[in-house]
């Protein structure tokens, strides 16, 4: 990935072993769809897409699940970034309510994979918090968990009284088995050895250059030379979407991420739920299977092609110390790994998922938002579908010109 779209030492392909290289592409194919991007949203749709025995190719232009997967904190809920009542500036409650209900749908959809083929991803169900530590904002923390209570999610509301952590929570809405958590890098190879024993095929090493559009469907050309024609094209390459359209699709930043050694103990970090403050730019945190605590945050302002190394490490930094402060119990956390990416947010929070207005061969699966990962399970699922004539009405929710006139 260019250089301005991850950036440091991602934990995540720095602690795992590659458990398969993919070929790069060799002579000319044909298929019916063509994936273009080979993290986890590609992977995530090849594993649909070939589940539903629809003739797949992925290209991905450098190593499977080294670019924006491997920054990604995997730290999966159901609820969006923003609020409830501050959603309905950009859709409608009924609508914010849906896309939380999608959330779960979503995550069961990972859950079911598990127990299909095994845990291969160190995944684990969490329950999660949302909470402020300022006394000016009980009031909407409340309204949020009022919300929800009363459309049926199983939440409950965190105060001084009853606060189980260990650092200041004035208000939080606590929900039970609200999230889930996995190594994105075992997640993404994991589906692609499903899915490939499906019958999709994975070229890693191998770049689209070239995308052209006739009657009969659409051929991309390769850095290689070689060519792949199919019916209908899939963009999946997360942030890096100019090959393929002007189109601005988000806003987006840069998010800084660090993660610890091992740890010996969680003391203060109540059954080890998946945190996030209700700060602007807000604050993550999650452990790992072998115990260590990512933390994310302290977005800027994204500028291309430009990388300042010393606000990153100020970042960092400013993330150590509040890691530190807010967990003083545990003794021994001492920061192993540094590493920033491009984060993409929308006005409603949700990603865009469906063909493109203006070319039906043209299709985008674009997880944008803190819930990309759950996005794009939403969209192998309803894609694969659509492709073989079964729409779905939620579709409308992620529909890929809902901001332009």
């Amino acid at each position: 990935m260019s250089l301005q779209y991850v950036q440091g030492k991602p934990m995540f392909t720095n602690t795992d072993k590659v458990p398969k290289q993919y070929n790069y592409l060799t002579k000319n194919i044909e298929t019916d769809v063509i994936i273009v991007g080979g993290g986890v949203t590609g992977s995530i749709l090849g594993y649909y897409f070939s589940k539903h025995n629809i003739n797949t190719v992925i290209l991905e232009k450098n190593r499977i699940a080294h670019c924006s997967t491997a920054v990604t904190t995997s730290l999966l809920q159901y609820e969006l970034d923003d609020k409830l009542n501050n959603l309905i500036e950009a859709t409608t409650m009924k609508d914010a309510i849906r896309s939380y209900r999608l959330g779960i749908e979503a995550l069961s959809e990972i859950d079911n994979f598990i127990k299909e083929y095994e845990n291969s991803c160190d995944y684990s169900v969490k329950d999660t918090l949302l909470y402020t530590s300022k006394k000016i904002e009980i009031k909407e923390i409340y309204e949020e968990y009022r919300l929800r209570s009363e459309n049926g999610f199983d939440v409950a509301f965190i105060d001084e009284e009853n606060n189980p952590f260990s650092f200041d929570v004035k208000a939080g809405v606590y929900c039970n088995n609200g999230g889930a958590q996995f190594d994105p890098y075992k997640y993404t190879h994991q589906l692609l050895g499903v899915a490939c024993e499906n019958g999709l095929r994975v070229y890693e090493n191998t770049e689209v250059l070239k995308v052209n559009y006739d009657n009969n469907g659409v051929m991309v050309e390769t850095s290689y030379g070689y060519s792949v024609r199919g019916k209908i094209i899939i963009v999946a390459t997360g942030y890096n979407t100019e090959l393929f359209t002007k189109r601005n699709f988000g806003t987006k930043t840069t998010t800084f991420n660090i993660a610890t050694k091992p740890i010996n103990n969680f003391s203060g970090w109540h059954n080890r739920v998946l945190i996030r403050d209700n700060g602007d730019p807000y604050n993550y945190l999650r452990t790992t299977g072998d115990n260590r605590i990512i933390m994310g945050g302290e977005d800027i302002n994204f500028v291309p092609d430009i990388f300042n190394e010393k606000a990153a490490m100020e970042k960092y930094n400013i993330l150590e110390q509040r890691l530190k402060s807010m967990f003083k119990d545990i003794p021994d956390i001492e920061v192993e790994y540094k590493y920033c990416g491009a984060f993409a947010s929308t006005k409603d929070n949700l990603g865009f998922l469906g063909p493109d207005p203006d070319n039906s061969k043209l299709w985008y699966c674009l997880g944008y938002g803190a819930n990309g990962i759950l996005f794009a399970i939403l969209g192998g699922k309803m894609l694969s579908n659509l492709y073989l004539g079964i729409p779905n009405e939620d579709l409308k929710l992620f529909k890929i010109d809902r901001f332009y006139n």
